[in-house]
């Protein structure tokens, strides 16, 4: 598809700047709001100039109940977001050139009498608290030393990490064990760094899933597909099979497939190379059969742990220890295949 196309070609020449959309961001959070409380959140891909994530959780500091958000910064971000001028003497020429920076906020109140809680308080509030806006020593990665001093101190990861660096990413969020909350596309799935921890159910994808717009920086070349402009001159490309990767637990993951179909050899092919059957739907995996089955890799978005496990993936193209043979049926080659079975017991 056209939005994978995007996807693929941002990998290729590591254009890693998509701005998520604060929609996005309401829609997939609203789901883990208990698991927030109390808690340090740190978005460590995340510009506040320009950053949703971290308005987000800046306007809902309160109702989340956190106890501190830290945000971090790469060198300075090409789009010229005007929602927050945070340094004196900040104009928009020299938004590019800015150095990287850190935020850290333990509170934010109604600085500004209007009887809520919004921007103006929170820019408010970084003026005038010289503590809470500082500038970083290095250039912001979140492989520094410095920055994975920030990690260490957080509970929660919420950003949109760089594509081309998500293996990285989350590996990194494994090995110095923190919750997260970030957006991938769901090929990621079926690398060898990241499927053995779906294999183990420590981590899963979250609540939503699709094709969604992404804001670009100007210098993103235009595309004749997935691409627009819009009234403000802003560009915009759509990116496809977009959803959350998470070891936050939430209520839908538990939800079992209701599955009616009933297993028969004449529907249900097995794989040339490999002992599964092939089934070319999610929707259409038989109610009556324990053997291994092979779905398409948007399966992973209904996944239930304790209705399926998963045993493996064909033609991952990644060099995966699971990848057991090419998804191949009368001589056909398929697209990748995660490999599933039945738990015994399991609810229909």
């Amino acid at each position: 598809m056209a939005g994978n196309s995007n996807l693929n070609n941002s990998a290729r020449n590591k254009q890693d700047e998509f701005y998520t959309q604060l929609s996005l961001i309401e829609s997939e959070l609203k789901h883990y709001k208990g698991h927030f409380k109390g808690k340090v959140v740190l978005c460590n891909c995340d510009d506040p100039y320009e950053s949703n994530f971290f308005k987000y959780f800046a306007i809902n500091f309160n109702s989340l109940g956190l106890k501190k958000l830290i945000a971090t910064c790469y060198v300075g971000s090409p789009i010229a977001n005007t929602q927050l001028s945070l340094f004196d003497h900040e104009t928009p020429e020299n938004k590019t050139t800015r150095t990287p920076h850190k935020i850290e906020i333990s509170e934010v109140d109604d600085y500004t009498g209007d009887g809520r809680v919004g921007l103006a308080d929170v820019e408010y509030l970084l003026r005038n608290r010289k503590n809470a806006l500082t500038r970083l020593k290095g250039d912001g990665d979140f492989r520094s030393a410095e920055c994975i001093e920030l990690l260490k101190q957080a509970d929660i990861v919420v950003t949109n990490p760089p594509f081309s660096l998500f293996r990285e990413y989350i590996a990194q969020l494994v090995e110095y064990g923190k919750g997260f909350l970030i957006i991938g596309n769901l090929n990621a799935v079926k690398y060898k760094e990241i499927l053995p921890l779906f294999m183990t159910d420590n981590v899963w994808l979250g609540n939503n899933s699709g094709h969604y717009w992404f804001a670009v920086p100007d210098t993103y070349e235009e595309k004749t597909t997935d691409f627009k402009i819009d009234e403000n001159g802003q560009k915009w490309r759509r990116m496809g099979n977009i959803c959350w990767f998470t070891n936050l637990d939430f209520e839908k993951r538990h939800e079992d497939m209701t599955l009616f179909r009933e297993y028969s050899p004449d529907v249900y092919p097995t794989y040339d190379n490999y002992d599964a059957i092939e089934v070319t739907h999610t929707a259409n995996i038989p109610c009556d059969y324990y053997g291994v089955i092979g779905v398409p890799i948007t399966f992973m978005t209904r996944h239930n742990p304790g209705q399926f496990s998963i045993e493996g993936v064909l033609d991952s193209g990644t060099g995966n220890e699971y990848d057991y043979a090419k998804a191949v049926v009368n001589g056909k080659q398929l697209y990748a295949r995660i490999l599933i079975r039945r738990k015994q017991g399991a609810a229909q």
